[in-house]
Formats: C-alpha cells, sequence, structure tokens
C-alpha cells in the first residue's frame, strides 16, 4: 500500500482553500506523515495535475488498485469522475469509499424520491437510518514500507504555510491531525451534558470545536457517533449527545443540499432572491471584516475569527445577520471571507450557513432571523466575558452599556477611557432603522 495525497487546488476552483485552511493543511499533512511513519510507512506527497501524479505512482510502483474516501463538493466529483474514466481505460481499478459523512448524499430522499429542503423531515429520516451504521475499523498497527522509487516532494515544497507570521493565534488555539482530533472527541465526551445549554454561549467552550478535523479528514462522522453513543449513560448525557448529533446532521444536510443544487455556491437556492439588489460599499464591509462595526458583539466575532481562524456558531449567526441584513452587503462577499479566514472552511457549511442567514436558501424565514446584536449579547453573553475578552477597549464599561456603547451616558465613557473614533469606532449603522429597511427589501421579494 502506498498512500499518496495530490495537492491539486487548480482542480478545486473557483473554491480553492483559503489562507487558513492552507494552514490546517499543511500541520495536518506532517501529522499525518509522522503517523504513518510510526508504523513503517510514509507519505507520498504529490503536486499538479491529480490524474497526472497517480498515473506516475502507477507506472512507478506497478499499482492495479487506487482507493480513495469520496468529496462531494461539485468540482471534486467532476474531476473524480474524468480520474475513474482514464484510470478505467489504464485498465487500473477504482474502488471509493464514502468516509466523509455519515451516509452517500442522494440515498436520503422525501416520500417523493426528491431531496429534502427542510432540515427537521431530513433529520428524522437520518435518524432512522443511524442503527445501520457500520462500526469503524480499528486502524492498523503496521503498513508495509513504501519503495524509495517512489518520487515524492517535501510538504514544505506545497508552500501552504504563511511567508507573513500572521498564525500565530492559529497555532496556540489549534492541533491538526488525527491526535488532536480524537484528543479533543475525548474531551467533549467528557462534558457533553452541558451541551444543549452551553452550546449558545460564546465566553464558554461547550461546543466540540471538532469541524476543521472533521472537514479534513482527521475523524469521520461515524466515529463520533460511535464514540458519543458508547459513552452515552445517563438521561443528562443522551440529551447531549442527541443535542450535539442533531448539528452533525445540519453537516449532512449542507452536503445533501450542495449535492443536489451545485449552483448554489454562488447562487440562491430560493431563486425569487436572484433579482434582491445589494448594497456595494467597500468601507462598510472592511469595518465589518476587521471587527470595526462599532457594534461589540460583532466585532468580538470578527476578531475572534481573525486571531484563531474560528468563531463560535452563534456569533457566526449574529455577524452574517448584521452583513447581509443591516448592511445589505451580498452574502457571497460574507461567503468568501469565511472562506479565506476560517480553519473549518467547508464548501457545504458554509454555503448552507450564509444562504440560511440571508433567508435565500434552504429551511428560512428570513422575518423572523435578524438576529439583534444587542439583544444576543443580553442572552448569551450573560456577564460580557465574551465581548470584554476580544474588544479589551471597552472592558472598563459597566455590563449595561458594554454591548451597546453608543447609548452610554458621556460621563461613563470617559470613566472607561471610551472615546467614539479614537478608541472604539463609532457604529457604522443604526440597528433598528437598518431593521426595518431589510424587512422592506423582503416584503418587496416576497
Amino acid at each position: 500500500m502506498v498512500p499518496v495525497f495530490v495537492y491539486s487546488p487548480d482542480e478545486e476552483r473557483p473554491w480553492a482553500p483559503g489562507a487558513a485552511s492552507r494552514w490546517w493543511l499543511h500541520h495536518s499533512l506532517v501529522a499525518l506523515d509522522a503517523g504513518l511513519r510510526k508504523i513503517g510507512s510514509r507519505l507520498v506527497v504529490q503536486r499538479g495535475d491529480s490524474l497526472a501524479a497517480l498515473r506516475r505512482c502507477i507506472r512507478e510502483t506497478g499499482a492495479t488498485l487506487v482507493c480513495w474516501n469520496k468529496l462531494y463538493e461539485p468540482a471534486a466529483l467532476k474531476r473524480d469522475a474524468r480520474i475513474v474514466a482514464a484510470l478505467d481505460d489504464d485498465g487500473v481499478s477504482v474502488e471509493q469509499s464514502n468516509a466523509a459523512l455519515l451516509f452517500e448524499p442522494g440515498t436520503i430522499l422525501n416520500g417523493q424520491r426528491l431531496p429534502y429542503r427542510v432540515f427537521t423531515p431530513f433529520w428524522r429520516t437520518v435518524e432512522k437510518h443511524l442503527p445501520t451504521l457500520l462500526t469503524p475499523a480499528k486502524a492498523p498497527r503496521k503498513l508495509p514500507p513504501v519503495p524509495r522509487s517512489v518520487s515524492c516532494i517535501d510538504i514544505d515544497d506545497l508552500a501552504l504555510s504563511p511567508e507573513i507570521h500572521w498564525d500565530e493565534g492559529l497555532a496556540q488555539t489549534w492541533t491538526p491531525g488525527e491526535a488532536g482530533a480524537l484528543k479533543q472527541l475525548a474531551q467533549f465526551s467528557k462534558h457533553i451534558a452541558g451541551y444543549p445549554t452551553g452550546r449558545d454561549r460564546p465566553d464558554l467552550i461547550e461546543t466540540s470545536r471538532l469541524s476543521p478535523h472533521l472537514h479534513f479528514g482527521e475523524v469521520g462522522p461515524r466515529q463520533i457517533v460511535a464514540a458519543l453513543r458508547h459513552s452515552d449513560t445517563g438521561a443528562a448525557r443522551t440529551k447531549g449527545v442527541d443535542s450535539y448529533l442533531r448539528q452533525i446532521g445540519w453537516r449532512e444536510f449542507a452536503h445533501h443540499l450542495l449535492f443536489h443544487f451545485p449552483a448554489t455556491t454562488n447562487e440562491p437556492l430560493d431563486q425569487r432572491f436572484a433579482k434582491q439588489k445589494w448594497r456595494r460599499s467597500a468601507s462598510d464591509l472592511r469595518a465589518w471584516q476587521r471587527g470595526a462595526t462599532g457594534i461589540p458583539l460583532v466585532d468580538a466575532g470578527m476578531r475572534e475569527l481573525w486571531r484563531t481562524g474560528w468563531m463560535h456558531n452563534r456569533i457566526r449567526m449574529i455577524v452574517a445577520s448584521v452583513l447581509t441584513k443591516n448592511l445589505q452587503i451580498h452574502w457571497l462577499q460574507g461567503a468568501q471571507w469565511f472562506w479565506e479566514t476560517l480553519v473549518d472552511a467547508d464548501l457545504a457549511n458554509n454555503t448552507l450557513g450564509w444562504q440560511w442567514v440571508a433567508g435565500c436558501g434552504a429551511d428560512a424565514a428570513p422575518y423572523y432571523r435578524i438576529f439583534n446584536p444587542v439583544l444576543q449579547a443580553k442572552r448569551f453573553d450573560p456577564v460580557r466575558g465574551y465581548i470584554r475578552h476580544w474588544v479589551p477597549e471597552l472592558a472598563r464599561l459597566p455590563d449595561r452599556w458594554i454591548h451597546q456603547p453608543w447609548a452610554a451616558p458621556e460621563a461613563v465613557l470617559q470613566r472607561a477611557g471610551v472615546e467614539f473614533d479614537k478608541t472604539y469606532p463609532r457604529p457604522v449603522l443604526d440597528l433598528g432603522e437598518s431593521r426595518k429597511r431589510a424587512l422592506q427589501v423582503y416584503s418587496q421579494l416576497r
């Protein structure tokens, strides 16, 4: 067995990996190679056209079988179909398997044999099939050595790491690789009873943080299901496991939608929104990207993203709502920024999430989903710990005002050392007025 990785970003355009994803990929490959060497093998690294690289490896090894786990993004499906046809012409067998999802896209359909467009009935059907999942096999303890004659480049030659070292926060936050994934899963499993209530608190570490490990295949969803259900004892833990598996279901639903509606990476699923007129404001977009909107909860989330390559899911919804609803900036602008900065950037999840919040995707009801970041901060950052951590220039403001400093009396601002447009920006919008405009736009589209 010869383990091969081919880096071919041109085959993934227009959604080639962003900077944060490339950082993770570098360290994940290093970890994978080290793990293979411990059991007698090594990773063969190639760059360029995938078919050409595989044919070269086949010539050098005399291989008669090529195996891989499938990816389901539109570009990957087209590429793999081309490779399968070409290798078949060469007389080489191909075996494709599913490790990325619980079930193959296309196998979960409604009563009319059509794809689901609403999550809840989709998840009910998936839950019925969960008992049929095979238990993951144990990893091998030994593999045969890779012949020295097989050509290979160094992982560093892929130039995935940043030339300018902006990645300190990522390195302090994450441990890419299978070992890091399994350690994270074990830690989360210990505290899963608190997940149903804690998962909405960005100031607490109550979520799994497994999303980048899942995206890069360092752990699989069936492994997670098996691990959590094996440790499932007690009513509180059962509730926590069920609540978390529902989130795995959302990931599954995202891939289901992308498989059946591949154009949604750039176009709204709900075609009524194709005629929406979006605002163009480079200054507002940049303020949002840099965490300088003057809205503390939004700025906290965007700064967390820039520093760590990750953002709490509730905060993702809030910052996306402000961009698409209040600022009326196209959801693709936000999706592209997330794609560049998230370590867990996943095309299916990214597309579903942004269209869901923008109101133009599946399962969407925009009227009820204009998130108010002030009310959200009161409810889900009750002691304002999240805002104080990521927006320290406001840390001395009392809880009553820190999530809405524009409403604070001047004396309170002075005591806290807050001076608008010097220590902290004024809001780029009025939340109330911008909400009214968003509802007017939606009523016209409807």
